[in-house]
């Protein structure tokens, strides 16, 4: 069986001869905004190396160097009515890049393993945007005050992403895409009305993607200590739903059961405190047994909270895999 089948079958539900096992880094962590043409060379050749090092199961496809949504009409908010100026189709270069540095990466190993491709939900490129302006404007201040014009906003972020999802998939022979959320983190945002200004651009992006591939994941981000209502998600359309395990105190199984028994990635932390950085050989495979004690090996593919630290060295990630073959061969 090829490996991309194998992954396929995991993320289908299917019994597989041992659970897959799919890590990820940033490998331009210092310039994840900066779209200059050395910082992308970075980005691609990192890939390389971690497939030529590791030989992964699947590979996220990182969009380093991408995480600036360059559309003019939302880089100068200063109030939320600038947000009803917003327009949607200026930013085909930007989508255009994405597609060709996704058509390298899957050139050099996509015909192997699957591959997904990193993008942000709507919101979060909206707080990028925001955050980059300098304005007090927050997702949760326009959330509460002027909701209208937050999901116009997001409407039209959502229609360029839903584009990039649609080209990388068709055009740069993704497998998938890998959509990056989180609540808004102020306790007092409901989920009544995550659902109704936010979740349709979510919404909007998925069902793109979903168009043009089976195999698209949810990621609900947990960055940096960052908590999550995971029954929010717990109804989009996704094959496959990862979030950070550690972070919020639901476990793998728990997390199976949540969404419906759809297929999970996850279990480890991802940070330098955590076993899989900091960990002997033999507590980080006591810690893989443990995972699949309690989650089983059906639907389960072992990984992190989120992206793991950039200099966590190749082999503790070949010891979880390892792990997981002796697990199925016991």
């Amino acid at each position: 069986m090829s490996k991309k089948q194998f992954v396929f079958d995991a993320f289908d539900n299917k019994v597989t001869e041992r659970v897959p096992v799919g890590f990820w880094f940033h490998f331009a962590p210092d310039n994840l905004f900066d779209d200059r043409p050395e910082i992308i060379r970075r980005n691609v050749e990192g890939h390389f190396k971690y497939y030529d090092d590791f030989h992964p199961d699947f590979v996220k496809l990182m969009s380093d160097g991408y995480f600036r949504y360059p559309n003019p009409t939302l880089e100068k908010v200063e109030t939320a009515e600038d947000l009803k100026k917003a327009q949607s189709g200026l930013v085909d270069s930007w989508i255009e890049a994405q597609t060709a540095l996704v058509k390298e990466l899957t050139d050099r190993f996509g015909s192997e393993v699957p591959t997904f491709y990193n993008i942000f939900a709507p919101a979060t490129v909206l707080g990028f945007s925001l955050e980059a302006s300098g304005n007090k404007l927050t997702l949760a201040k326009l959330i509460k005050e002027n909701p209208e014009e937050l999901a116009y906003a997001l409407n039209v972020i959502k229609k360029d992403l839903a584009k990039l999802a649609v080209s990388i998939i068709t055009q740069g022979k993704a497998d998938g895409i890998y959509l990056s959320t989180k609540n808004i983190q102020d306790e007092a945002v409901t989920k009544e009305e995550y659902w109704k200004y936010v979740t349709p651009s979510e919404q909007g992006v998925l069902n793109a993607a979903n168009a043009v591939s089976d195999y698209n994941l949810l990621h609900i981000c947990g960055y940096e200590g960052a908590r999550n209502d995971l029954t929010v998600y717990k109804d989009y359309d996704v094959k496959v739903i990862n979030w950070a395990v550690v972070v919020e105190g639901v476990s793998l199984e728990e997390g199976k059961e949540l969404f419906g028994g759809r297929a999970v990635i996850g279990g480890f932390a991802n940070t330098t405190e955590g076993v899989l950085y900091s960990g002997s050989k033999e507590e980080v495979e006591k810690y893989t047994r443990k995972l699949l004690d309690q989650a089983g090996t059906t639907g389960v593919i072992l990984g992190a909270d989120c992206t793991i630290p950039s200099d966590t060295p190749i082999e503790r990630l070949e010891w979880v895999r390892q792990a997981a073959v002796d697990y199925a061969q016991a």
